[in-house]
């Protein structure tokens, strides 16, 4: 499974990439405000910073305007995807990118069949929001589940990216169904290392070292 880190803090992600753990990112708009810098600026320097794909999101609703801001944000630099919503206008886009060869993230999918028309539009991506799905009473994981299950039947090469993940939970059972990618913020990342015997056990290790009286060295 591909990680990349939901964010525009780019703190975040020289930390996360320095480790290892990093195949690309995903930016939004709300991320972009948060992080409260120049769009263009700041996705030009994940890009630096990564080498795999970082999700950047036009905000036009029209076809011709998505292809307008997705020709400035395409050129930013080569391992852009652009982020389209998933709409007929936005599909219609995502054919006509990745046709050219731009990779493309067809985002906020909430229904398999949503998942199938951005398979059969050429989409790079197809991101299902989990938390969301979630947070209305529905169980996200079904939703990936069934959207491995049709990408499977034939043979699509859109890549089921996971989002809207908010737990460690949510990753583990993405990974289980066989998600290709997921996102998650960088706090989430950080919580996997996380296990009380894993601090235990260091505790009783060095415990014991520092009995020895010896260093290394």
């Amino acid at each position: 499974m591909k990680f990349l880190a939901d964010t525009a803090d780019t703190n975040d992600i020289r930390e996360l990439a320095d480790a290892g753990l990093l195949d690309g990112v995903t930016t939004n708009p709300s991320l972009i405000h948060k992080a409260g810098r120049n769009f263009l600026e700041v996705v030009a320097e994940i890009c630096g910073i990564v080498d795999g794909p970082v999700s950047a999101e036009v905000v036009a609703l029209d076809y011709d305007g998505m292809m307008r801001e997705a020709e400035i944000v395409r050129k930013i630099a080569d391992n852009v995807a652009v982020k389209l919503p998933l709409t007929i206008e936005g599909l219609k886009a995502c054919k006509a990118l990745t046709s050219d060869g731009t990779m493309v993230n067809v985002t906020l999918c909430f229904s398999a069949n949503q998942a199938l028309l951005a398979a059969k539009a050429g989409a790079t991506f197809i991101s299902p929001f989990v938390g969301r799905h979630d947070d209305i009473g529905f169980d996200g994981m079904d939703l990936i589940g069934d959207i491995r299950l049709i990408y499977d039947n034939y043979a699509f090469e859109t890549e089921i990216l996971v989002a809207s993940v908010r737990h460690p939970i949510h990753i583990l059972e993405a990974a289980k169904l066989g998600a290709d990618v997921m996102t998650a913020p960088p706090s989430v990342i950080r919580q996997l290392v996380k296990h009380p015997l894993t601090d235990t056990g260091i505790e009783g290790f060095l415990s014991d070292w520092a009995k020895t009286g010896q260093t290394i060295a």
